[in-house]
């Protein structure tokens, strides 16, 4: 079957239910698994070098707060075209982070292809989950899909067993610098499940941009930074813009050594099967439990109050 993926969460899943081969399309961010998607044909590009720009110009150019402007995302209908695609995947979710619904039909409208588009619009935990089994009936291998989803939950259980009965510490979680921007969907699970109190979010909300007063009036024990589309790197580089906030000294996460760093992009913006891994190095950063395989030096940075990067593992 000729798959192309309009979505990185759902490329992710392609190759979960080992159909990376079959993969004929994909969009410039569809990284995971690097081995698979290497050679897949791009269909979609920048509109703008997001390298180059600060979290606020980058908010700034995608229509601000409300998050209405311009998609990071342009679709090459004509190499989509060419690519004479049986299936598409796509999502109605969010118009910023991924080619919109809209689009992508209009473009398939004139394919002379029988071509199936299949949004995938998960809000919680269990709809990531249940995505796979979603994808997996239209690509045929819905058995491989349902066994793949419960060993996925047979984790996440895992998690919450082994954190179960621990002191429960506050935690905020941070999707965007600027403006301050508190991550929903999933992670409130994610936190959760990990034996952690999610503030300022609970789960499958889509947020809205917060003041810095919030987070100081919440007083989380645990800070997680993990911006939407950024690795730990590039959110490094921005740094400054809590660092520098006003009263960040006197945050009980930064003066107990709690403020984290994470891989966004890898475990928690993407509603794919990885959130799964989202949850594991959660429950090492919450409780110093490893869930799974050992926590690496990438997924998990401490921020020191001064600014100070190092490794949490």
């Amino acid at each position: 079957m000729r798959i192309v993926s309009l979505l990185p969460a759902a490329t992710d899943i392609v190759a979960e239910l080992g159909l990376a081969a079959d993969l004929v399309g994909r969009t410039h961010e569809c990284d995971w698994p690097p081995e698979a998607v290497a050679g897949v044909p791009v269909v979609t590009a920048a509109d703008f070098s997001a390298d180059d720009m600060t979290s606020r110009e980058i908010s700034d150019a995608v229509g601000g707060a409300s998050h209405s402007g311009s998609s990071l995302y342009a679709l090459d209908a004509q190499a989509l075209g060419a690519l004479a695609p049986e299936v598409v995947l796509t999502q109605d979710l969010c118009e910023v982070c991924a080619v919109s619904y809209g689009s992508v039909s209009r473009a398939v409208r004139v394919l002379e292809a029988d071509t199936k588009v299949l949004s995938l619009e998960p809000r919680t935990l269990g709809d990531v989950l249940d995505c796979l089994v979603t994808v997996g009936t239209l690509l045929g291998v819905p058995e491989r899909a349902e066994r793949r989803r419960e060993e996925l939950r047979a984790r996440l259980t895992k998690v919450e067993r082994l954190t179960a009965g621990r002191p429960r510490p506050r935690v905020v979680a941070i999707e965007w610098l600027d403006p301050l921007w508190p991550a929903g969907h999933w992670v409130p699970e994610q936190i959760t499940c990990a034996g952690g109190s999610p503030l300022l979010a609970a789960p499958g909300e889509h947020t809205r941009p917060m003041e810095w007063s919030a987070v100081r009036a919440a007083r989380p024990d645990v800070l997680l930074v993990l911006p939407c589309g950024f690795s730990p790197e590039r959110t490094l580089r921005e740094r400054g813009l809590l660092t520098e906030l006003p009263g960040w000294d006197a945050l009980p996460a930064v003066r107990g050594d709690a403020v984290w760093v994470l891989d966004g992009p890898a475990y928690f913006n993407r509603p794919g099967p990885r959130v799964v891994r989202g949850a594991e190095v959660l429950a090492h950063v919450l409780h110093s439990v490893e869930a799974g395989a050992p926590v690496t030096a990438g997924e998990a940075i401490r921020l020191s109050a001064a600014g100070t990067a190092r490794s949490g593992t």
